[in-house]
């Protein structure tokens, strides 16, 4: 199935754009973002620590709804879904 990944800011930079991922039919929250982490190293190291833990300043959305961080090993995704990865907001 394909999802599309929209990402904001400095992890859009990282990642190189948008991107339509093929994962596995079922696949959760958390294959998908393993998978943007091994489109690239600077994809994966803006996504992840180094123990592989996904970064806390990461916000994620899916389909217009935002995700507890907690909630992305069970939240199953379906054929044309939208994550949208965004950095924390700073501004003055």
């Amino acid at each position: 199935m394909q999802v599309r990944v929209r990402a904001f800011a400095r992890l859009r930079e990282a990642i190189g754009g948008d991107l339509t991922l093929e994962v596995p039919e079922g696949a959760t929250m958390s294959r998908l973002l393993a998978a943007v982490g091994e489109t690239s190293d600077q994809a994966g190291e803006a996504l992840f620590e180094e123990s592989g833990e996904l970064r806390g300043y990461v916000i994620l959305m899916h389909n217009g709804r935002r995700v507890r961080r907690a909630a992305t090993g069970t939240l199953a995704l379906a054929d044309g879904d939208e994550v949208a990865l965004f950095p924390p907001v700073a501004g003055g």
